[in-house]
């Protein structure tokens, strides 16, 4: 019960890796606010995520500063706080440089990227009146080391890791604690979707030396490490979740 008592906010949580952080949140005593994009979807997790503690669900763009801002309202006047926000939503497509179209390029900085910037520091501002909180933000490898026909994807990751250090300095005196979380190949229906051929997803098996796909539960178990107080001294830094991937790269 390492986040009995606290209140987290988990966007993308619809399906996913953001359903497996809502979930082991609550495992871990927190009462959890999930959003994601799609109304039903959304709807349909905090029905499953009911059985292991209170759950408040949102259909949130968060891009869309006024749909974050109208969550983070509600949270507080329900709640009274916020003690985590979990930055999870994204997308991700396969596409080659020389192919990607203006539209895909800044759909995936705006939710990657900006949707991260907004919802902190919509959060940060509530936990800079507690003097308290906890930020971990979704990064991935590919924000650490470049993947072809992912550049978007790839800039987006690395932005949201220049980003967290940044915030890790200028929260700090709030007592708010940034990080991010970068995962590897991990099973998702987003990994699925991204259109990324069969063969090369095979290929990573062959770099990953615990020789297996990550699980979604495996991710959630470092962003729960990450949002609690044995973390406490841990603030500016990327966990790195890829079984041993990129020690090759």
């Amino acid at each position: 019960m390492r986040l009995k008592g606290k209140i987290a906010v988990v966007t993308g949580a619809g399906r996913g890796i953001g359903e497996a952080i809502a979930r082991k949140f609550l495992q871990e005593g927190a009462t959890v606010v999930i959003c994601d994009a799609l109304k039903a979807r959304v709807e349909e997790a905090a029905g499953r995520l009911a059985a292991f503690g209170t759950v408040q669900s949102f259909a949130v763009d968060v891009t869309n500063r006024e749909d974050v801002q109208a969550m983070i309202d509600e949270t507080v006047r329900i709640f009274g706080r916020i003690d985590i926000l979990a930055n999870n939503a994204g997308i991700a497509r396969f596409e080659p440089f020389l192919e990607i179209e203006d539209k895909n390029w800044n759909d995936t900085l705006a939710v990657n990227l900006t949707g991260t910037f907004i919802c902190s520091q919509i959060a940060a501002r509530v936990m800079a009146k507690q003097k308290s909180g906890a930020i971990v933000n979704m990064a991935s490898t590919n924000g650490i080391l470049g993947e072809e026909a992912l550049a978007h994807y790839n800039a987006s990751k690395a932005g949201i890791v220049l980003l967290g250090k940044t915030m890790a300095i200028e929260l700090a005196p709030y007592g708010i604690r940034v990080n991010s979380i970068c995962p590897g190949s991990i099973q998702t229906d987003l990994a699925l979707e991204g259109g990324q051929p069969a063969e090369e997803l095979e290929q990573y098996f062959a770099k990953i030396p615990l020789k297996r796909r990550g699980s979604t539960e495996e991710v959630a178990n470092a962003f729960a490490f990450l949002a609690s107080d044995e973390a406490s001294f841990i603030t500016g830094t990327e966990l790195v979740v890829d079984g041993g991937q990129i020690c090759h790269e």
